[in-house]
């Protein structure tokens, strides 16, 4: 089995790493966890550590500055990326190890179905199924939902930018100009905790409203300012 580089991006993320990390040990291959951190002040760096993970101090806190020094650290040819607070499949394994042995596989960029661990409602279910429409027409999918990729890919297209958001969509963006974007047919589950302190229209309009503002060229950092209202 190939080797697999998972970059983590992390912020006082001590309470929901451990799972993450626990799914991660069903790799059958050489494995290289790498932690990024934006400056956590709780255990989250213990609790990398204990578990075998590298930790990094990213020179720049947010999500894009800290992808970028995990990802530009990683060593091995393809490299996972994954939310701190998200969940692994059980088979994700299976689904990741016969992209690698696919020979034509590192001409796409890969990604997880999106689902929301929260109680099921008919708005949610109606939610996940138009964010993972949305990602096999549009070629827009979430960093909630992962990204798999191959080094020399990522690199064609100039990585992750170190932008306080959207780091995601900007990626995926330069991405599907050069490369498909395609399923793994399995679903990442990210924490519901967003989608359970708003209602599901609630923050779908400001996830909307925010890509929106984006690709007005509003600055991230006044982008995220509004994401923390």
């Amino acid at each position: 089995m190939a080797g697999l580089s998972v970059v983590i991006p992390t912020l006082e993320e001590a309470s929901r790493l451990p799972l993450l990390l626990a799914d991660l040990r069903r790799w059958p291959g050489e494995l290289e966890v790498i932690v990024s951190d934006g400056g956590s002040r709780d255990q989250t760096r213990e609790v990398a550590l204990l578990a075998g993970a590298t930790v990094l101090d990213s020179p720049k806190a947010g999500r894009g500055p800290q992808l970028r020094w995990g990802t530009d650290h990683s060593t091995h040819a393809w490299v996972l990326v994954l939310h701190a607070d998200s969940r692994l499949p059980g088979a994700w394994h299976q689904k990741v190890g016969t992209v690698l042995n696919t020979p034509e596989a590192h001409l796409s960029a890969w990604y997880f179905d999106f689902n929301v661990d929260a109680e099921r409602r008919p708005m949610l279910w109606l939610l996940e199924r138009m964010v993972n429409l949305r990602s096999r027409w549009l070629q827009r999918p979430y960093g909630d939902q992962g990204l798999l990729i191959q080094r020399h890919l990522y690199e064609r297209v100039g990585g992750y930018r170190p932008l306080a958001l959207m780091e995601d969509l900007d990626l995926v963006e330069r991405l599907s100009k050069v490369a498909p974007l395609r399923s793994l047919n399995c679903a990442l589950i990210t924490s519901g905790e967003r989608w359970q302190k708003r209602s599901v229209l609630v923050q779908a309009w400001r996830n909307a409203r925010l890509r929106w503002l984006w690709r007005q060229g509003r600055s991230t950092e006044q982008l995220l300012r509004i994401y923390r209202r």
